[in-house]
């Protein structure tokens, strides 16, 4: 098995320490918890594949997680004005494919979802009255049709050009 990029040899081989910080129930297994501590926040994989078929498509003047911008926008396109979430099904409650709640720690997962939810509410809001134009896109829709999606974009970049 080769070794993990990005982790110093030290780091690949020894048994990590998961951090209870009291903002999560703790898992019932340590599978969970590997699991969970994995999930990644930045670069996941449904961003990686709009990235993907936006470079093919000939769209490659975009910013990742621009910080100068309010939200952080998954991508961001300054010149247009245009501000792209990609989100996750389970974690920002997809509306087309309705993922199925936790079967454990209902109560914090309710609150979670919901706070995530309102965050992403109030990131479009400050972005719209700054002058910006916001694109959603879901991550099942990304996995359906992935050209459509950049269709999407694309329209939507031609017209703010326009």
């Amino acid at each position: 098995m080769a070794p993990r990029r990005g982790l110093p040899a030290s780091r690949r081989t020894e048994a990590r320490t998961y951090l209870r910080d009291g903002r999560a129930p703790i898992p019932r297994s340590e599978a969970i918890s590997r699991v969970m501590s994995s999930n990644r926040a930045v670069n996941t994989a449904p961003e990686r594949r709009l990235r993907e078929t936006l470079r093919a498509s000939g769209f490659a003047k975009f910013r990742l997680h621009l910080k100068t911008v309010p939200g952080r926008p998954d991508l961001a396109f300054p010149k247009e004005r245009l501000a792209v979430f990609v989100h996750g099904c389970f974690w920002h409650r997809c509306p087309y494919c309705r993922p199925s709640l936790p079967r454990t720690h209902l109560d914090f997962w309710t609150a979670k979802f919901e706070a995530n939810k309102s965050r992403d509410r109030r990131k479009v809001r400050a972005l719209r009255n700054k002058g910006w134009s916001v694109l959603t896109v879901w991550e099942c829709q990304l996995r359906r049709d992935a050209r459509r999606v950049t269709e999407r974009v694309s329209k939507k970049l031609a017209r703010l050009s326009s």
